[in-house]
């Protein structure tokens, strides 16, 4: 009977010894976070890559899940809708919405309650005024629509 190589405690190559798993050595993770952080890398690398493509997935997605609280503030128009062109001689023309004064115009157009309505809607807009003249805008049936009014300063 052909026996063996034997065994001896003196030889390491002939004894078996446990298997050890590989570990990723500590030093080298901390020093490709620091490298990213330093940002140490040059263009064209893997690296560089994954920086730029982490910057841009958080410049477009966190706005997504992260409230940075800027975001426009609401403001209420006036009940009223105006609008306002130039009246090609130095002024300004403002045609107020007809449901915004409570009044009648008469057909002269000199009714000093929307005068004054007229005024207390106007003023806020463009500071102090004086009302030149006004006109009221109807529909067919005579309903009034809106009030074109002449203003100077």
């Amino acid at each position: 009977m052909a026996e063996g190589p034997k065994i001896k405690p003196d030889n390491p190559e002939l004894n078996p010894s446990p298997a050890t798993t590989p570990s990723a050595p500590i030093g080298g993770i901390w020093r490709t976070i620091k490298s990213f952080i330093l940002w140490s890398h040059e263009r064209g690398t893997v690296e560089y890559d994954v920086m730029v493509t982490l910057i841009l997935l958080f410049v477009f997605f966190s706005p997504r899940f992260i409230n940075f609280n800027d975001h426009p503030v609401q403001r209420t128009p006036h009940p009223s809708d105006i609008i306002v062109s130039p009246d090609g001689s130095g002024g300004f023309v403002y045609q107020v919405e007809g449901k915004a004064i409570q009044g009648r115009a008469n057909q002269g157009g000199d009714d000093p309650v929307v005068r004054s309505q007229l005024l207390r809607i106007i003023e806020p807009i463009s500071g102090e005024i004086s009302i030149k003249r006004y006109e009221t805008v109807t529909d067919e049936k005579g309903n009034i629509l809106a009030y074109r009014v002449w203003v100077r300063r």
